[in-house]
């Protein structure tokens, strides 16, 4: 009995990354490149310009850029008619762009929550419910959805980031179950801390706030992970790019959490 798994997977997926200028979403990209062709967003797409070098440097033999505000459901309607326009078409959706404001509950006001949910989950569902179709009838297909460690426990002043990462973990099991017979795997990782620029805003609040030094601050978030320091970028990537290889074929509807040990505590 052959140990291998037999995968319509085309020779080079061509994979969309959402968010993909900095923090995460880039090393995703990055990631990718050796073994997909990449289709990337952001609110600018100039911003996409230094990262689309840097894929190709790595092996990606196209880069596309597509400008979207994924909280104007205008944007993301145009976003699907382009992305559903591509020749080939595309077999890996990696939705990463997120928001994560906080504040206490009675200061989250309805536009913060309505953003929130708009980018956060929202927009993952439209483009999974855009592209998942196709990925079925080909019989092949990956879908990683960025969520968080605030998915799976909580935290203080995060009420509309958690219920909308919250919300992505539920339409990562659904979509799981219903796709799964059809070669199409959907998955989510929930990173911890991680070393970007919402964790930058985050330790800036933080000294507003509190009056600590910078590093103190910084040191507050470290201190959630039993590993004592925030997650790389590149260390939720590397998990993302197991996830769409022939190898995690198997894997389907978790929610691996990156964090150190933090959600064990």
């Amino acid at each position: 009995m052959s140990d291998s798994v037999p995968s319509p997977r085309p020779a080079r997926p061509l994979a969309l990354v959402t968010g993909a200028a900095r923090g995460i979403g880039r090393a995703i990209a990055s990631a990718l490149a050796p073994d997909h062709d990449l289709v990337l967003t952001a609110r600018e797409a100039e911003a996409l310009l230094p990262v689309m070098d840097e894929l190709r440097a790595r092996g990606a033999s196209r880069v596309d850029a597509l400008e979207a505000d994924l909280a104007e459901p205008s944007s993301r309607a145009a976003l699907v008619d382009r992305v559903l326009a591509l020749a080939p078409p595309i077999d890996v959706l990696v939705s990463n762009a997120g928001v994560a404001g906080s504040a206490p509950l009675h200061r989250t006001d309805d536009a913060q929550w309505a953003r929130t949910l708009e980018i956060n989950l929202t927009a993952p569902f439209v483009l999974a419910r855009a592209l998942a179709p196709g990925m079925a009838r080909r019989g092949f297909g990956r879908i990683v959805h960025v969520a968080s460690t605030a998915a799976l426990k909580g935290y203080r002043y995060t009420a509309a980031y958690s219920a909308s990462k919250g919300g992505l973990v539920a339409l990562t099991r659904a979509l799981a179950a219903e796709l799964g017979s059809k070669g199409v795997t959907v998955n989510a990782v929930c990173p911890g801390f991680t070393d970007t620029d919402i964790v930058a805003e985050a330790v800036r609040n933080i000294m507003d706030k509190t009056g600590r030094d910078e590093a103190q601050a910084r040191a507050s978030l470290e201190s959630f992970s039993p590993l004592g320091r925030l997650v790389a970028p590149g260390e939720v990537a590397a998990m993302v790019a197991y996830l769409v290889s022939d190898a995690a074929a198997a894997i389907n509807g978790q929610a691996l959490a990156i964090d150190g040990g933090e959600t064990t505590r």
